[in-house]
């Protein structure tokens, strides 16, 4: 059911479009057919929400965004694909975010909580974590995986099936051709490691301890190239989760993992 008292005269809301009552809808706004949208989701003016798309509670997505609309990917036939997003985001102007293909799941996942600044598209079969946070411009191709408490900074471009782990940080204009590993920062083009994404992980509250230990195999797995079955760093992934995490990434990247 959709309230009229919540959607702008101007805006134009397809009668098979399942909106909750509280969802606010601006002026000159389109919703497609199958669409559905959370309580508390607000829909910027000028905003088109389009395809099998599903928008969870307490969203705001501000004006001129493309929500849902089909790839830009020449494989596309028309095949029945779906865009879902969580719930508590921020999306910004500009932003465009497609649904998925058969090449993939058929499906474009974004999570919870995330901060999605201006003219940052996310393509097709992508899957963004939660706490995300995207700077203006930063740019997914197709099937791209972003972990939870990542950053992406300003205009920085990510290949199509490279993964970024939680909480890595890409600096201003990187360009990621290979993985960026948990934990981690890049900059440059191409993108070059340089450290532990050390001021990150003290504002989310990691110990001095972990920090250390990150460090350390960072230091021995990044720096030094040593493979991640290396007795030292297997022991200490032992006793701490995030150096086993680490430890995994890189490990079972296909792409293979960005280096300094």
């Amino acid at each position: 059911m959709t309230s009229s008292a919540n959607v702008h005269p101007t805006a134009v809301v397809d009668p098979g479009a399942e909106l909750d009552p509280s969802v606010v809808v601006g002026a000159y706004a389109v919703i497609g057919a199958q669409v559905r949208i959370g309580a508390g989701t607000t829909i910027g003016p000028h905003t088109v929400v389009t395809g099998r798309t599903t928008i969870g509670r307490d969203n705001r997505i501000f004006q001129f965004a493309s929500i849902g609309e089909i790839p830009q990917d020449k494989k596309y036939a028309n095949e029945d694909s779906a865009l879902i997003i969580g719930d508590g985001n921020t999306i910004r102007e500009f932003t465009t975010f497609n649904c998925g293909t058969a090449q993939d799941r058929n499906l474009t996942e974004v999570g919870n909580h995330n901060w999605i600044m201006a003219y940052v598209h996310i393509a097709h079969d992508c899957a963004i974590g939660d706490h995300v946070t995207f700077a203006n411009g930063a740019t997914l191709a197709g099937h791209v995986h972003v972990g939870d408490h990542a950053t992406l900074g300003g205009f920085t471009l990510v290949h199509q099936f490279c993964q970024v782990g939680p909480y890595a940080f890409s600096g201003m204009g990187c360009a990621l051709n290979r993985d960026l590993p948990p934990y981690v920062m890049a900059a440059g083009n191409p993108a070059r490691l340089c450290g532990i994404n050390r001021e990150g992980l003290r504002r989310a509250d990691f110990s001095p301890e972990v920090l250390e230990h990150l460090h350390h195999a960072y230091s021995v797995l990044l720096h030094r190239g040593t493979n991640a079955r290396n007795e030292e760093i297997q022991t200490l992934s032992e006793t701490c989760p995030e150096v086993r995490q680490l430890c995994d990434f890189i490990a079972s990247s296909s792409r293979g993992v960005a280096r300094e």
